[in-house]
C-alpha cells in the first residue's frame, strides 16, 4: 500500500493531499530515510510524521487495511505509538 493512502486510512493524516504535501516537504520518514508518498508501505515499517512544525509522531505499522476506506476503530489497530513528542526548539 501506498505511504499517503496508508496515512489517511489510518486517520493518522486527514487527507491524502496533505499526507503527499508532507512527504514533498521531508516531514515524514519511513524507517528513518526520507519517503515519498508512493512508497511502499509494509508490515513492521517505522513511519515518523513531523506535524504542526513542532510535533513529533513515531508509529510502527502492525498491519495493512483490506481496503482504502476504514472505521475508526479499524484505523487504530494498523500501528502503535512508539512516541508522541513536542519538539522544543532551542533558542539562544
Amino acid at each position: 500500500m501506498r505511504l499517503d493512502q496508508f496515512l489517511r486510512a489510518s486517520r493518522l493524516v486527514l487527507r491524502r493531499k496533505i499526507a503527499q504535501e508532507l512527504c514533498e516537504l521531508g516531514a515524514v520518514t519511513v524507517n528513518g530515510a526520507r519517503a515519498r508518498a508512493a512508497r511502499e508501505v509494509r508490515v513492521g515499517d517505522e513511519i515518523t510524521v513531523r506535524r504542526a512544525g513542532d510535533h513529533l509522531l513515531v508509529v510502527r505499522v502492525t498491519s495493512l487495511p483490506p481496503t482504502r476506506q476504514t472505521s475508526k476503530q479499524q484505523a487504530a489497530t494498523l500501528y502503535e505509538i512508539l512516541s508522541d513528542n513536542k519538539i522544543e526548539e532551542e533558542s539562544d
